[in-house]
């Protein structure tokens, strides 16, 4: 679909209400605010608004009530769809969990590089307990709304690594990255996949056998040098649609 400039370079909101032509949909007070304070947008212009479902819609700001400035949050009109909702068919990422600023970083590539679903669990050398859950789906909806990505991963509550496992789907292979592992690159496949990124330091000698003891576990290397777990996250997820094993399908 060609878009006019306009239209191309308009912000991005997700918003949780349905979308349609002709809906009215609410901005959030955080939303108005960046809209009028922070882009100084004026009525009549685009916004593009996405909620994970019904694709990606053309809206406009509101005139101002009775010729006076507004000062509730408005409410976008929408005119027309200009993206449909494609089908996004991500790998998941299972990582250990991290200090905050390297989480943070951690869930927002695995947004930009298509995750369909964030799984933080927790190993023996894992060096934080607990995580801002809402900040983390906070992070994740900014990131698709910058990426232009049309849905947004579903962030789980961290788990033991073990229980994880445990309760692993049949059918998706789960690759983990294992430093200073004579491995070699994951054969071409196709299917559901998965990436586990251990903690700085590594698995636990118990931790890396009971990985190599999972039929749908397969070892990969990233490279010969020890990466920064945030970095291995990154590396990892780029190396698993070029091997043919995360498929993506999307419009453009």
């Amino acid at each position: 679909m060609t878009w006019s400039t306009g239209i191309a370079t308009a912000p991005r909101l997700f918003v949780a209400s349905p979308l349609a032509a002709g809906v009215d949909v609410p901005a959030s007070p955080n939303q108005a605010h960046y809209l009028s304070t922070v882009l100084r947008r004026n009525a009549g212009d685009p916004v593009r608004l996405f909620n994970g479902a019904d694709g990606e819609w053309l809206a406009r700001v509101p005139p101002p009530a009775g010729g006076r400035a507004r000062k509730a949050a408005p409410v976008l009109t929408v005119e027309r769809q200009i993206r449909p909702q494609p089908k996004e068919a991500g790998p998941w990422l299972v990582f250990a969990l991290l200090k905050r600023d390297a989480t943070d970083l951690v869930v927002r590539q695995a947004v930009e590089l298509g995750v369909s679903r964030v799984l933080p669990v927790l190993t023996a050398r894992t060096n934080a307990a607990r995580v801002n859950e809402e900040r983390l789906r906070a992070i994740a909806l900014e990131a698709a709304e910058q990426c232009e990505r049309l849905t947004i991963p579903a962030i789980e509550s961290p788990r033991p690594l073990d229980a994880v496992l445990e309760t692993w789907p049949t059918g998706r292979r789960l690759f983990a990255a294992l430093e200073r592992s004579a491995v070699s690159p994951p054969e071409p496949g196709l299917g559901e996949a998965a990436l586990l990124v251990g903690p700085e330091g590594g698995f636990a000698p118990g931790e890396r056998d009971m990985l190599t003891r999972k039929p749908f576990v397969a070892p990969i290397s990233l490279g010969p040098f020890v990466l920064r777990a945030e970095t291995a996250a990154a590396a990892g997820l780029a190396l698993l649609p070029a091997m043919g094993w995360a498929e993506y399908v999307g419009s453009t």
